[in-house]
């Protein structure tokens, strides 16, 4: 208790405060705004938590992750377009009310949504995480390389167009984790004679290339300014007593849903928000009411994408494995902070992870008033030239990519990763499994070579026990259960 009362007594000082109001509102902001998001604004922000101290970044951090998810409701509901994918089902029957005159209703019960997905489910993380890192500290390198392993196949699973794009990405990204010094033997790996590249590739300019440039690139090159549509004007936030009171069991019933799918690594708010609102469908009286129109629709998928926050925060707590491409940012900039993360977290650094919850708890009432008082402004957010916006973003990312170490080499490197996210979304190539196999290349390679080095029967080790042989088959079905499910597709008919 002790040391809950030192988390919040740094909390509730009035300059953090600030920070959290601060953060949570500019991630409502960028999440509101179709082509941004949370995890950009996360981003764009990293370089400048360089000279804040740990508990200070990581405040502000986690509040613009909150702040993110739950503002992508907001171009949903009042265009049509939704701010990030965690509410592509939310614009289904959100903008469907709008055109009805009913937008006010919609972002209402988004408003409350949001709130109620977020905070029971960062309470349940606070006690789950605790749990299952007391397990983790039980286990060895083998059981963690296998884990790491999963975590990515899992990812790449969800690669829609191609199953062999997902790994081409995922290589990628282990790849960009080989330059630099071998953690293991200290061997200088193409580096090619770069003294910028012996530590290795900064996450920085590499995500803010990949994931912010990219995004903002290839969002302007798409958009038509002729087309840009007009948001309705919104009067003051209503108390949606009983819209609560109607839908109290879809509510329960997508907060279980969003949590389950957001403890899955990889997985998402994205995925947690569209199986929600599929099943509020396939559980309603009236599913042909769906997609006209109605508030069932829009409680589903908020409830749903922010209970995900929590589940996510479990393995990215606990084990150090991030639940989603937005906590995958997160655990680079607790690494680039000097953070150690793992199931070490709670014993070693207990004063960062408790406060990693109670700063998500406030966020999330922070996200809550905010989007209370500030509803009427709404329309004003989703109104800004696009043409200034993405400009003035990419010049963020170069001042936040040189101020990290005022070197012009990371300018450079930054201008390639850029090019090479530009070409990967011309391939169609997931950024989600690049992300995730950049944050846990090392993770992997390390364990690799400890369980390689701890035992003598090689890489049997790592299927003689109990734990990471179960987790390494699991990743082999996660590859090969979809060519064997359309492989007996192909045959059923053969035996009608």
């Amino acid at each position: 208790m002790s040391i809950i009362s030192e988390v919040l007594l740094f909390l509730l000082h009035p300059v953090n405060l600030l920070l959290i109001l601060g953060g949570s509102t500019l991630g409502v902001v960028f999440g509101a705004i179709p082509g941004l998001s949370g995890g950009l604004c996360i981003m764009l922000m990293l370089p400048l938590t360089f000279s804040m101290d740990v508990t200070t970044a990581i405040t502000f951090l986690m509040s613009i992750y909150i702040g993110g998810i739950s503002g992508g409701c907001i171009g949903s509901i009042l265009l049509g377009i939704p701010g990030c994918e965690s509410s592509l089902a939310t614009t289904y029957d959100g903008y469907a009310m709008t055109k009805k005159g009913e937008c006010v209703r919609a972002l209402s019960a988004a408003v409350v949504a949001n709130f109620l997905g977020t905070i029971p489910s960062v309470l349940v993380a606070s006690i789950a995480a605790r749990s299952l890192a007391r397990m983790a500290m039980k286990v060895g390198p083998w059981e963690f390389f296998a884990l790491g392993v999963c975590a990515v196949i899992l990812v790449i699973t969800l690669s829609k167009d191609n199953l062999y794009k997902g790994l081409i990405a995922a290589a990628l990204g282990i790849l960009c984790t080989c330059i630099g010094i071998a953690p293991i033997d200290g061997a200088m790996r193409f580096t090619y004679g770069n003294t910028y590249l012996m530590s290795g590739l900064n996450l920085t300019y590499v995500f803010m290339g990949i994931f912010a440039t990219r995004n903002i690139m290839v969002e302007f090159a798409r958009k038509d300014p002729s087309k840009d549509a007009k948001p309705e004007a919104v009067t003051r936030f209503k108390w949606p007593t009983e819209d609560l009171r109607n839908n109290k069991w879809n509510i329960i019933r997508s907060w279980f849903t969003g949590l389950w799918i957001g403890f899955l690594p990889g997985m998402g708010a994205g995925l947690s928000n569209i199986t929600a609102y599929a099943q509020a469908k396939n559980a309603s009286k009236e599913p042909e009411k769906f997609g006209t129109g109605i508030v069932d629709g829009v409680f589903a998928p908020e409830v749903a994408n922010n209970a995900s926050t929590g589940g996510a925060l479990i393995p990215f707590l606990a084990l150090g494995i991030p639940g989603d491409t937005s906590t995958s940012y997160l655990l680079g900039g607790l690494t680039l902070h000097g953070v150690i993360t793992g199931p070490r977290l709670f014993t070693d650094y207990s004063f960062l992870a408790n406060l990693i919850l109670i700063a998500c708890i406030i966020a999330g009432l922070m996200v809550l008033c905010t989007e209370i008082v500030g509803m009427p402004l709404f329309p004003k957010i989703l109104g800004v030239p696009y043409q200034y916006l993405y400009s003035a973003i990419i010049l963020l990312c170069i001042i936040g990519v040189y101020s990290s170490e005022k070197l012009m080499f990371h300018v450079f490197m930054f201008l390639i990763f850029s090019v090479v996210g530009v070409v990967m979304d011309f391939g169609k190539l997931p950024t989600a499994p690049f992300a995730l196999a950049f944050v846990l290349g090392k993770l992997l390679e390390t364990n690799l070579r400890r369980g390689l080095s701890y035992s003598d029967t090689g890489f049997m080790s790592f299927l003689t026990r109990p734990v990471s042989c179960v987790l390494l088959l699991v990743a082999v079905w996660s590859l090969i259960s979809p060519y064997v499910k359309l492989h007996i597709s192909k045959v059923k008919p053969t035996y009608k």
